[in-house]
């Protein structure tokens, strides 16, 4: 495994193929309040290459085009948080998206555990350490460690892709699961414009 940091931007000859895992990390949970602070990607060969943001000015034209390739699949685990956070810093609208918590959650139906980790141990084996998840990632250096938890969040996402596909696909759920990744910049829009937490689908 390769881990590789970034200041600012991707370099420009970087590719991920078809289909890249992406994640973030904020100073916190709150879209309005936290800024974004780090960018993950993984093209699923073991590798990752981590970019750290210039908070002052956001500027990543290379990293903005691969996100914002209509051409590439962009896989997450809870794809509503960072799809919202990467819409409100960067500017991008990223399309095709492809949620594992989603996924997992249309057909890992016996259980209501659906963290990475929880899929990660139960479908390929492999254990994550979150000790790093509540850490300052405004800081000027990232430590190893932190360099290390942030790409675990993106090196399993493609096999977990495949397993949650064969999985949906044997229950007769893929088209609702593509319904849901097609709706994810809709329900993000929807938090940002403040109806988080309104389902504007309910009676009440």
């Amino acid at each position: 495994m390769t881990i590789t940091l970034h200041k600012n931007d991707l370099p420009a000859d970087v590719s991920f193929g078809d289909s890249v895992a992406v994640d973030t990390e904020t100073l916190g949970l709150s879209l309005t309040r936290d800024p974004l602070c780090l960018v993950q990607l993984s093209a699923g060969d073991g590798n990752a290459h981590l970019v750290q943001m210039d908070r002052a000015t956001y500027d990543c034209p290379n990293l903005k085009a691969v996100l914002g390739d209509p051409g590439v699949q962009k896989i997450f685990h809870f794809a509503r948080f960072d799809v919202a956070m990467v819409k409100t810093y960067l500017g991008v609208t990223m399309t095709p998206l492809y949620c594992t918590k989603i996924a997992s959650k249309l057909v890992r139906t016996y259980t209501d555990r659906h963290g990475l980790k929880d899929l990660t141990r139960e479908l390929i084996g492999k254990d994550m350490s979150k000790q790093q998840q509540s850490s300052d990632w405004g800081a000027d250096t990232l430590s190893q460690a932190q360099q290390a938890y942030a790409a675990s969040d993106v090196l399993y996402l493609h096999q977990l892709r495949d397993k949650l596909n064969i999985m949906l696909e044997r229950e007769g759920r893929m088209e609702l699961a593509q319904a849901c990744f097609d709706f994810l910049p809709t329900r993000c829009a929807l938090d940002l414009a403040g109806w988080a937490e309104t389902d504007i689908f309910a009676h009440a």
